[in-house]
């Protein structure tokens, strides 16, 4: 099991990703936005806040977030996932592949992407 310091909040619908990161990664963290007091209605600028405030990683789809971070360095660290259209089957083997490195890069590194190919870093 792999511990990683900071605390995540998913910002996509895929509960069974949550499920495979929750059975391999050992933190303590919502998981999903419907877990928190808003639940899905939570906005971007709170996601962020929490990010800070908690110093969680951000995993997304979602390029706003991208925006964010590029502009005023929030969320505290992003994990932008850039697969296109993809079923939860073939985004769990990507991560399954990829998962130490993901949790190492994000260790030294602020901003990183995962598509289909390759984990890219961006700062």
């Amino acid at each position: 099991v792999t511990r990683l310091d900071w605390m995540i909040v998913f910002f996509f619908k895929s509960l069974p990703i949550l499920a495979y990161f929750k059975s391999y990664i050992s933190c303590d963290y919502p998981g999903h936005t419907r877990e928190l007091p808003q639940q899905n209605a939570t906005s971007d600028t709170q996601i962020n806040q929490i990010s800070l405030e908690q110093e969680r990683v951000v995993i997304t789809k979602d390029y706003d977030f991208v925006d964010s971070f590029m502009t005023i360095q929030k969320p505290f660290k992003l994990l932008l996932i850039t697969t296109g259209n993809i079923r939860n089957k073939d985004l769990e083997l990507i991560f399954s592949k990829n998962l130490s490195s993901i949790v190492e890069l994000l260790q030294n590194h602020s901003y990183i992407e995962i598509n289909r190919n390759e984990i890219i870093v961006h700062q």
